[in-house]
This record gives structure tokens, sequence and C-alpha cells, in this order.
């Protein structure tokens, strides 16, 4: 299910504004460290900022109640006070901004990327993605996920190419010749589709009661016949 904004599903909102979310975090965990190095020695301190980095919604409400109910403090200079949770801070964004560098430069994040494009009917983008997966794995299923997209986009000689992948690189998916077979004919190479259609029909998917086999069956006669 999804909610549409703007043409935006509840995944992309999501990734959207994680980066927000995780930036706020950060502030308000170190807004903590800040307050409780005035009121607790530095071990307890940083238990108290690292808590509210991960589970704010748990751990600063306790932390309010602690300080509103105790007003002892630790008389440490302000400098000194205050140096540690900028650091901390600056090292905090730092990381959450080399991990989503990463994280949205991986694998599946392309093919996340590329699955919702799909959904979208947006499949240049789509493709774009699955290509972006591929310079990053040599993958013979994201060949046959692009060469389907491929297909969808109407680039039937693009697809073909990239079905004939993932079929030299062992994707094990019946189907494939079948595919490659329906895009053949878009070409009108009905020689190679009557090939390709011969080659499914000696798969085990048509070893057993088959629709689409059976359909099959009735297209590799009429382009046997041409």
């Amino acid at each position: 299910m999804s909610l549409r904004l703007y043409n935006i599903s509840a995944g992309e909102f999501f990734d959207l504004i994680r980066p927000i979310v995780n930036i706020i975090s950060a502030l308000i965990s170190t807004w903590v460290l800040a307050s409780a190095r005035k009121r607790f020695p530095l071990y307890l301190s940083l238990a108290w900022a690292a808590g509210s980095l991960f589970l704010p919604l748990v751990i600063v409400p306790i932390y309010l109640i602690v300080v509103i109910t105790g007003r002892q403090q630790i008389q440490t200079p302000i400098k000194y006070r205050l140096a540690l949770p900028v650091l901390y801070g600056v090292v905090v964004v730092a990381v959450f901004g080399v991990m989503f560098y990463l994280e949205n430069r991986s694998v599946d994040a392309h093919l996340r990327r590329a699955i919702q494009a799909k959904l979208n009917n947006d499949y240049l983008t789509a493709g774009n993605e699955y290509r972006q997966a591929l310079t990053l794995n040599d993958d013979a299923h994201v060949h046959k996920l692009l060469g389907l997209t491929l297909i969808d986009a109407g680039n039937f000689t693009d697809a073909i190419s990239e079905l004939r992948l993932a079929e030299r690189g062992g994707e094990p998916d019946d189907l494939i010749p079948y595919y490659l077979a329906w895009a053949l004919e878009r070409l009108n190479q009905n020689g190679q589709a009557s090939l390709e259609y011969e080659k499914f029909l000696l798969t085990p998917t048509c070893a057993r009661p088959e629709p689409r086999c059976d359909s099959v069956r009735q297209r590799h006669d009429v382009l046997r016949v041409r």
C-alpha cells in the first residue's frame, strides 16, 4: 500500500526524510550530551547521548524527568564542557553522512529505486537504476530484470541483449526463452523466435500442465509455417 504525495510512494517519502530525521537525532543527542556533562560523569553523559541517538522517543523523556527531579550539577569549565559535545556532534553527523552516501550507492539501493520506478511506470529511470546496479555487481538476475524493463519500455533490441546476458550468466528462470521469443517476434525475427519458443517448450515449466505452454505450442507451429 502506498501513500501518494505528489506521486511519491511511502517508501520514497521515508528515504527522502530519513537524512533529516538522522540529523535531528544527532542534534538532540548532542544537546543531551552537552546538558548531561553539567550533571553526570563523562561515562554516564556518553550513555545518555548514545541512548538519545538511537532511541530518542524513549530516552529523551526519561532524561528530562531525571534532570527536572535532580538539580545537582558538576562544576566543569564551560570550554571543556562544550568541546566534547561539539566534537561528538560533528563525528555523528559525519558518520551518518558517509553511511547515507554509501547506502544510496549500493546495489540494493539501486534495485529498490528501480522497483519503485517500475511501479510508477517510469521505465527509463528503472532501466538506469538497473544499469547502475550492474556496474557494481554484474549479476545475471539483474540482467534479466533490466531485460524485462526494456521490454516494457519497448526497447526490444537492448532487451534481447540483456536477456542473452542473463541466460549466459546462469539465470535459472525457465521463462527467459519465452521472453526472448516474444521480443524477437516484435522485431519480426520469426525464425529466431520459433527457436526460442522451442527451447521454452523443453523446459521443466512445460513438463507440467501450464496454459502458457499450450499457447506457445500454437504460436510455435504458426511461426514454423511462415
